[in-house]
């Protein structure tokens, strides 16, 4: 196998690399059979002087203007790999194969073998479980028993009622190498299911029996994820990354396989030989060989392949950036598997979106390799064009989970010619062959005219090849064992992944940070949000307000710490969205060995750690002196730190509940959902000595509890909180009466058990994305009718209760009631019409359903309000009191708090520890408006007295407590109605202005 082919398709990839034969003379063969200029000849004898382990990493470079250069393989540039690849392949259409040929050529003339994979499938059956009927509906009460009868199962408790439903049956054949093998089917005949199995991905909710083999060795023997590829229908790629990008990334993980091992023997082999190479091949192929490298010759060659030389440098895109069209994606998605080097191709229906032209390339070009370079191929088409079709060599006709043939091309029509089916003669093949098998299609195809047409079902076809010469042939073969003593020793991987942890974490780290380029906008808009944010608390907390007279003045300072301390954990939510959002990428590639879970999930998080740094700075720079916290530098960078440690715990807390929820729309609620719990048991909303006894451990396991304790520390232990009073420093008394441990030791705490739940958040989010699987789809719901309709296409027999069966009950009884010269044969005759006169076309693999919604109601609980100064601070918390006398207490012991005026609102007054400056912010709050709407409603109008023995009417006190009048309610309502206006022409003015789709 060489460096560049020894791996299948990705051969390919290793192929194209290394082949250099023909030069811009035009003749293939000139460069090596031209005599060498003496620099030329002077350069060769030296290198062949080094030890083959330097050698492999040198060769021959001659450049535009004809000088030759020794250069070292691994140093090429973008533009010299440019130029060697154009000197072998001009146009990939046309020198592609003569590029192969030359190739192989290489490898026969010292006698090295390429490594060959034949892969059996012997009496495989596949069953899934799926619920019939209404129980498989996705509505909430079957999720909810579902999942609970998931559980019983689990326990064996209650035994499964899920029916079984088959997806293949006992199917067996052989997929031979340098062989085109063509899957064909219906939708819904297990081809996926199929080409699954055979790559060793199946997944482990199906039921298994029977085997798939590899050169005679089964999967538990060596590693099937790496040995072949298999190519998904689903296009899952990160969309910042360019085409070259994660080809390149693909390339760098999958490694070089044996290709190093097999250069190095083609090389010791060329030298005892004496045999001089040609410069370019040789370069080529060392330069394919070489491992570690960010951009390879393999991706340039698989790149101009598949034509996507025209956009390698394009994103790749999703649904905010604009990038390259469906068709480009699926062939990179072909491409990213091609760049390994992986001996053998599943490929699950790989022209979707591609044009017949662009079809038949591709599937050319791979034709070429595996017929020159001995890979195996097996490619799933959907409805694949007559000369696509033609490049083939082998067929495998699958229909309700049967093989009905296994073969060669050549007699596929000759099979069905004596079932007595005919395809017509300007009929596409591989149309007829999809449809010779339906009932609804089959008796056009009919040609033995002395014989009544009966419908073949897939049972008969699939005995019937039994007896076939091509099935004899094949079962004779199957019959006996392969001589796993012809197995090549490179033909099989037995390494899980491709290149050293060092190098995955390495080339991790390149795409996280390239990442972060590419997202520059989002981290930018970040630090802008936080400056502006910054900038209001430092206005609303400014210094000149914030005084240290008496230990209530501490009230003012926490709430700036915890509004801090919340803010920075708060931008740590912005790690859910994206973790999320990479996820089926992190999974498709995990589960084809690309890399371990752990090099993926740490360096996502230690590449962020810098830009944690950067928030934090503005943050506290801004912030601190301005609001007059403790001068005292040391205590500053401490806050510095702290703030730091709490944003790597809520970056690790939200990475990890994207990982657990794997979905957007379950991350969103428990994220919020454990923000929330973390808000509430964190010691600032309830004191420690509030909270419920039986709640209390929620605040020791509170990363916010560990935080505000050691940001308080932190602060009020500092000398600006020395003044005694009552014998107690002011700080101390503050800090005990808001149940925060008064002891400087509580700051280095907090820092220690921050950098406890940074590891512990970090190793869940890498233990669950270890362990756990993607959301696949579920097994749809399937009607007993359809499970009725499924068995009598495979068999024939018509089921009581099935569609057919009710159609045929109401033949017969129409024929014995509507006519009495009707006899039982022209009713049976009537009733065979009926069965196969149904009208042409595919067999559509689901049933149409319609949903009717009548008198649907939704309801939302009312929201309930929570009063806090601007910057989280509690304005107050406690009792009111008889006409608010004990909040008026409270705020007017509170030194510069003026007294309030007979008559005056406590509401109105109280909001005046407001800075002026930003008072205007309450009257432009749509909250603010709709809740003096909905008091006044309800209750501004109504003169019973309370039963408070005040003797005050409830509109009195609405309007004395709140400040809200019921003649102000039009206003109220014209402004409500102005929001609303407001907000809906903002809508539709951004959908129609905006654009951030970009390319």
């Amino acid at each position: 196998m060489d460096p560049s082919s020894v791996e299948g398709l990705s051969s390919i990839g290793s192929s194209g690399q290394s082949g250099s034969i023909w030069r811009q003379t035009g003749d293939v063969f000139s460069r090596s059979s031209r005599e060498e200029d003496d620099e030329e000849a002077l350069r060769w004898a030296a290198l062949e002087k080094l030890p083959t382990f330097n050698r492999i990493k040198r060769g021959i470079l001659a450049s535009a203007s004809g000088k030759i250069n020794e250069v070292h393989v691994e140093n090429l540039g973008v533009h010299e790999k440019k130029a060697l690849l154009n000197r072998l392949i001009r146009v990939a259409e046309e020198d592609n194969e003569r590029f192969l040929l030359k190739l192989k050529e290489h490898f026969d003339r010292v006698g090295i073998e390429l490594p060959t994979i034949e892969v059996r499938y012997e009496n495989l059956t596949i069953d899934a479980e799926t619920h019939v009927g209404n129980r498989g509906l996705p509505t909430v009460l079957n999720a909810t028993m579902n999942t609970i009868e998931s559980m019983a199962n689990s326990l064996h408790i209650l035994p499964s009622r899920k029916t079984k439903m088959p997806i293949l049956h006992d199917v067996s054949g052989i997929i031979k190498p340098c062989r085109m093998t063509l899957l064909l089917g219906p939708p819904g005949s297990g081809k996926t299911t199929l080409l699954l199995a055979l790559a060793g991905k199946l997944g482990s909710d199906l039921k298994v029996s029977g085997k798939v083999t590899y050169n005679g060795h089964e999967m538990n023997e060596f590693v099937p994820e790496r040995t072949s590829a298999y190519i998904s229908q689903h296009d899952l790629h990160i969309g910042e990354l360019t085409v070259r990008e994660t080809l390149a990334f693909s390339a760098r993980c999958q490694g070089v396989g044996s290709r190093y091992n097999m250069l190095t023997e083609l090389l010791r082999r060329e030298k005892a030989a004496n045999i001089k190479p040609d410069p370019d091949i040789d370069l080529l192929m060392k330069a394919s060989a070489m491992g570690g490298q960010e951009a390879t010759v393999v991706t340039d060659y698989i790149i101009k392949i598949l034509g996507l030389d025209i956009c390698a440098d394009i994103m790749v895109g999703n649904d905010m950036i604009r990038g390259i069209s469906g068709g480009q994606r699926k062939r990179v998605t072909t491409g990213e598997m091609l760049v390994g080097p992986a001996k053998a191709l599943f490929m699950d229906e790989i022209s979707t979106g591609l044009d017949s032209s662009t079809t038949f390339q591709i599937v050319n070009s791979i034709r070429q390799s595996i017929h020159i370079l001995q890979g195996t191929a097996v490619i799933s088409l959907l409805q694949p064009a007559p000369e696509t079709y033609e490049l083939f060599d082998d067929i495998i006709l699958t229909s309700d989970g049967q093989v009905v043939y296994h073969g060669p091309r050549d007699n596929v029509l000759e099979f069905f010619e004596s079932m007595g089916f005919k395809c017509p003669e300007r009929k596409g093949v591989a149309d007829f062959l999809q449809e010779v098998t339906s009932r609804k299609d089959q008796q056009q195809y009919w040609v033995w005219s002395d014989e009544p047409y009966r419908f073949v079902p897939v049972k008969k076809f699939a005995e019937a090849f039994k007896s076939f010469h091509v099935g004899r042939a094949m079962g004779n073969e199957l019959a006996v064992p392969f001589d796993r003593s012809k197995s090549h020793p490179a033909a099989l991987t037995t390494s899980k992944y491709g290149v050293s942890m060092k190098e995955l974490l390495k080339a991790q780290i390149d795409r996280e940070i390239l990442l972060i380029k590419r997202n520059s906008f989002v981290y930018i808009y970040m630090f802008t949000q936080l400056t502006i944010i910054a900038f209001v608390v430092m206005t609303v907390f400014l210094r000149t307000k914030m005084h240290r007279d008496v230990s209530t003045d501490g009230n003012k300072f926490l709430g700036a710490l915890f509004f801090g301390a919340v803010m920075i954990m708060f931008n740590g939510f912005s790690e859910l969205a994206m973790t999320v959002i990479k996820l089926p990428v992190f999974f498709k590639q995990r589960d084809l060995l690309f890399f371990p879970a752990w090099t993926y999930t740490i360096p996502g998080w230690i590449v962020k750690i810098p830009i944690a740094f950067v928030e934090v700075f503005i943050w506290v720079f801004m912030t601190y002196y301005v609001i007059g916290f403790d001068p005292n530098v040391g205590r500053l960078f401490k806050q510095c730190l702290l703030l730091i440690l709490t944003n790597q715990m809520s970056g690790g807390l939200f990475r990890f509940m994207g990982g657990l929820a794997r979905n957007m729309v379950i991350a969103n609620t428990f994220g919020s959902f454990s923000l929330l719990i973390v808000l509430a048991l964190g010691g600032f909303l309830l004191t420690r000595e509030s909270i419920m006894k039986w709640w209390i451990w929620g605040y020791w396991i509170s990363p916010l509890m560990y935080v505000q304790n050691a940001i308080s520390v932190n602060e009020f232990m500092g000398h600006s909180w020395d003044k005694i009073v009552n014998g107690e420093r002011i700080g101390t008394t503050f800090l005990n009466s808001r149940g925060i441990f008064a002891e400087s030791r509580w700051y280095w705490i907090g820092c220690g058990a921050l950098i406890g739940f940074i590891l512990l958040f970090n190793f869940l989010y890498t233990l669950v994305a270890t362990i756990l699987e993607p959301y696949g789809k579920d097994q749809s719901s399937i009607s007993e009718e359809m499970l009725k309709e499924k068995h009598a296409n495979l068999t024939g027999e018509i089921l009581e209760g099935s569609y057919r069966g009710k159609r045929l009950s109401s033949l017969h009884r129409s024929s014995r009631h509507g006519s009495s010269m009707r006899n039982n044969s022209t009713s049976a005759k009537s009733a065979h019409e009926i069965i196969g006169s149904d009208k042409k076309g595919m067999v559509l693999p689901f049933t149409p359903l319609s949903l009717t919604f009548d008198e649907i109601k939704y309801s939302v609980d009312m929201p309930r309000l929570f009063l806090l100064k601007r910057g989280g601070e509690e304005i107050y918390v406690g009792p009111l009191g008889r006409s608010s006398s004990e909040l008026i207490e409270y705020f007017e012991a509170v030194p510069g708090v003026p007294k309030i005026k007979d008559g005056y609102n406590p509401a109105t007054w109280m909001l005046e520890q407001i800075p002026g400056w930003w008072i205007w912010y309450y009257w432009i709050s749509p909250v603010a408006w709709t809740l003096y709407g909905l008091v006044v409603s309800q209750y501004g109008d109504i003169t019973e007295q309370m039963e408070d023995g005040t003797q005050q009417t409830v509109k009195d006190y609405v309007e004395s407590y709140f400040g809200f009048k019921h003649d102000f309610l039009p206003v109220v309502a014209v402004v409500v109605l102005g929001f609303t206006v407001l907000f809906a022409f903002l809508f539709g003015f951004s959908i129609q202005r905006l654009n951030f789709q970009k390319r």
